[in-house]
């Protein structure tokens, strides 16, 4: 399954990137998700989606905070 990603990385607040309305978490870990895993969190990001309009990104996803959500 495609990733969502739109290349527009940015993170709000809560570290969900307002490119492709993914957690932090669920952008690092795509990669290892089945597609039942995959197919959930798209469904996710069609609600935040709706529920973000409007809002900007406040911090760059940088390669620091790629790594400490890897972790996890």
């Amino acid at each position: 399954m495609q990733s969502p990603c739109v290349a527009r990385c940015g993170l709000n607040d809560d570290d969900i990137c307002m490119g492709c309305y993914r957690h932090i978490t669920e952008i690092v870990n795509w990669g290892q998700f089945d597609d039942i895993k995959k197919s959930d969190i798209l469904a996710k990001v069609t609600l935040r989606k709706q529920e973000f309009i409007g809002q900007e990104n406040t911090q760059i996803l940088s390669r620091e905070k790629w790594l400490k959500a890897k972790e996890h």
